[in-house]
């Protein structure tokens, strides 16, 4: 049986312009064809064993020809998969979705569009322009700035489209401004109409050049400015001055590389990205669990009868939980033991499995906790801690010199994640990151060794975040100097660091 081809509109740059309907094709596609405006994050939601197929296209630079498109697309719709083809803006905007259809229904191949956001009028909005604005312009036109080549007349009507339109929004169209403003004057639009050129807009490199319509075509040559690109002809020009709000964050402009495990990075990600900053996650480690032997199954199910629990990470708490429910426990099982997070983190981990730390420490290090547990505990008293397989045993002996017993149950190891390396080695090597951001010990060694010899030489122009002294220590002893260290040794108070650095003497 057929499958089914969705049609989807992937927003114009901006990942997080994509519609709900849209994420929930890629989610349950068998196989996703996506193009070179598509923006890869979107691919994060992509099952595991979907067939990616990369179908971008440049100018004079085609990785498939539209033929070949609409060949993969009523393959695969034939042998019944469910195909998520995510094309830049909207399918029905200058996207060939009607092509693409066409082919489908041509060979009964079942076909939905999805609609998305186009281009037109996210990317003005972005730049601080509304394409429409009472009592200065009432109507507005998409217009393609880059006609079918094998036409042999123009198809749109200049004479009409130069006065009868208030905005005008050429997509496509950096390679013919020569053409388009000369033949808006031509036709009747004044030469010293404002007109914008927004590349690569919505996203965090967005630029955005101002001229006039009889300027333009110099002004954008002068600026080096590449496709692709938006134009926008009219009055409305004149608003982004007042209405500018993406490109006045603290972190616009600003690559920022997260090398946290992707499991834990949202937070760190989210809002970097909220500030303007273009992210590149590229995860040094990820978590994994480790084999329960018998001694420790029996460490974790006999929790309840510890004085103290201690969580160092939401990690630990992940998996403290899966080794409980494989003998068919759950939180009951903890009885009267108090429970030490290390960090809001892990104290927000704990919340969500309906428990509430009883001691927080407010410093993060080892040697604080130490200090916040030897109120609660005596000699004789026990503790369970929960750590990695590679941890600092600070806390393990501090309290033991106090005459407190601990028992350590290591539950999941740290390893290397290999998966981003080859993107990590390309924006140093390009020399486009502006900061590279290190959330624990682990980070720094794992990074270092991903790159290999050259690593100090890659990083030599990009300024090394830590977010506290230990993390910092280990970047010394690899022969790393870190340029920001946190005092407060949270996800926040990081993000803080670097717009702070960011904005020194602006």
């Amino acid at each position: 049986m057929a499958g089914v081809v969705y049609l989807i509109g992937a927003g114009p740059g901006d990942y997080k312009l994509i519609t709900v309907k849209g994420k929930e094709c890629i989610e349950k596609a068998d196989v996703i064809i996506y193009d070179y405006l598509a923006d890869t994050h979107l691919l994060r939601w992509a099952r595991p064993d979907a067939e990616l197929i990369y179908a971008g296209k440049q100018c004079k630079n085609h990785t498939l020809h539209q033929y070949e498109i609409n060949e993969i697309l009523v393959d695969r719709g034939l042998k019944g998969k469910s195909v998520a083809r995510l094309k830049g803006g909207d399918p029905l905007v200058f996207g060939r979705g009607g092509e693409e259809a066409m082919a489908l229904a041509e060979a009964g191949v079942p076909f939905e569009f999805v609609p998305g956001v186009t281009s037109g009028i996210s990317a003005p909005a972005y730049a601080g322009i509304p394409v429409t604005q009472r009592a200065m312009a009432t109507s507005f036109a998409i217009v393609t700035g880059h006609e079918d080549p094998t036409k042999s007349v123009s198809g749109i009507h200049w004479e009409g489209l130069a006065t009868a339109v208030d905005t005008l929004c050429f997509v496509m169209g950096v390679g013919n401004l020569p053409l388009i403003s000369s033949k808006l004057i031509e036709h009747g639009r004044p030469a010293n109409t404002p007109v914008a050129v927004i590349r690569w807009g919505t996203k965090p490199i967005q630029e955005t050049l101002v001229s006039t319509l009889e300027n333009v075509a110099y002004d954008v040559a002068k600026a080096g400015l590449k496709p692709p690109a938006v134009v926008v002809v009219g009055d409305v020009v004149n608003l982004r001055d007042k209405l500018r709000w993406f490109d006045t964050k603290p972190l616009f402009g600003k690559r920022i590389v997260v090398t946290r495990a992707r499991s834990q990075a949202s937070a760190l990600v989210s809002r970097l990205e909220e500030l303007g900053a273009d992210v590149v996650e590229a995860a040094a480690i990820r978590t994994e669990a480790l084999p329960i032997d018998v001694a420790t199954a029996e460490l974790v199910a006999k929790a309840g009868s510890y004085k103290v629990i201690t969580f160092t990470s939401a990690q630990g708490v992940h998996y403290f939980f899966q080794a409980l429910e494989a003998q068919q426990l759950d939180s009951r099982s903890l009885g009267q033991a108090k429970i030490c997070a290390i960090g809001s983190a892990t104290a927000k981990a704990l919340k969500a499995k309906g428990l509430l730390a009883d001691i927080v420490p407010t410093n993060y290090q080892a040697e604080s906790v130490v200090e916040a547990l030897s109120p609660v505990m005596t000699a004789g008293d026990k503790m369970l801690l929960i750590q990695p397989k590679v941890a600092r045993h600070v806390i393990e002996k501090g309290l033991t010199a106090q005459g407190i017993t601990v028992d350590v149950a290591r539950l999941y190891e740290t390893v290397q994640d290999t998966s981003r390396r080859e993107l990590l080695r390309d924006h140093l090597t390009a020399g486009d990151v502006d900061y590279i951001t290190f959330t624990s010990s682990s980070t720094v060694t794992n990074t270092l060794s991903l790159l290999g010899e050259n690593a100090k030489e890659l990083m030599a122009n990009v300024r090394v975040v830590c977010i506290g002294p230990i993390t910092a220590a280990t970047c010394v002893e690899n022969g790393l100097m870190p340029d920001v260290i946190g005092e407060t040794f949270t996800i926040p108070a990081m993000v803080d660091m670097i717009v702070a650095d960011a904005t020194a003497g602006v």
